[in-house]
């Protein structure tokens, strides 16, 4: 499910959707904390996205520029832990594949890594973001996200398990590294991280 999101000039920030579409939503209460640090608590004002590695055109962008200069969708997808629950979210935000076009990315590059503030890392093939719509998202269920959910971006690496799923995103970085390994996968978590597959490398 993917579609355009129109501003309505609403901004729902205690009440969330339910349903979306004909489709049951989880809470955005139902998650398990299991960040590396704990929940982080961002300062927007100071906060900058960097897009940075093999691209022709390296970008910084502030929170309100990237929300604003960009066009949103919005996708239900639910979320797969190693931990054995799951969540089935509406998020919204923008697509990966807009970033990076508008940033360059150099012949040669087919890996994304994505650094947190929190110190976590991951990667996924370039291919895989642009061809899956892959959103950096900044809400949930209606919601802006909340700083124990990810604040001010949370990655929707949907058919990943969760440990994809990176929160509190700060750095894209455009590599030739098709080996790169993040934070799990250095503990012998799959690289891959398919759904379909087991989790472990």
């Amino acid at each position: 499910m993917f579609s355009d999101s129109s501003d309505d000039g609403v901004d729902l920030t205690e009440v969330e959707v339910r349903e979306y579409e004909g489709e049951d939503l989880s809470s955005i209460t139902h998650f398990r904390e299991n960040s590396i640090r704990g929940p982080q608590s961002v300062d927007i004002d100071n906060y900058r996205l960097t897009i940075s590695g093999l691209v022709d055109d390296p970008k910084v962008l502030g929170y309100d520029e990237i929300i604003t200069s960009y066009e949103t969708y919005r996708k239900v997808v639910t979320l797969y832990c190693v931990e054995g629950w799951d969540v089935t979210i509406l998020w919204e935000g923008v697509l990966l594949r807009d970033l990076i076009e508008e940033a360059g990315a150099v012949p040669g590059a087919h890996t994304v890594i994505f650094r947190a503030v929190d110190g976590y890392s991951t990667s996924l093939p370039l291919t895989y973001v642009i061809d899956n719509d892959i959103l950096l998202a900044h809400k949930m269920n209606d919601v802006i996200l909340p700083p124990e959910r990810g604040f001010p971006f949370h990655l929707v690496a949907e058919s990943k398990w969760g440990y994809k799923w990176i929160k509190w995103v700060n750095v894209i970085e455009l590599s030739d590294d098709e080996h790169f390994l993040g934070y799990w996968e250095q503990r012998g978590f799959s690289n891959a991280a398919d759904r379909d597959e087991s989790f472990f490398a």
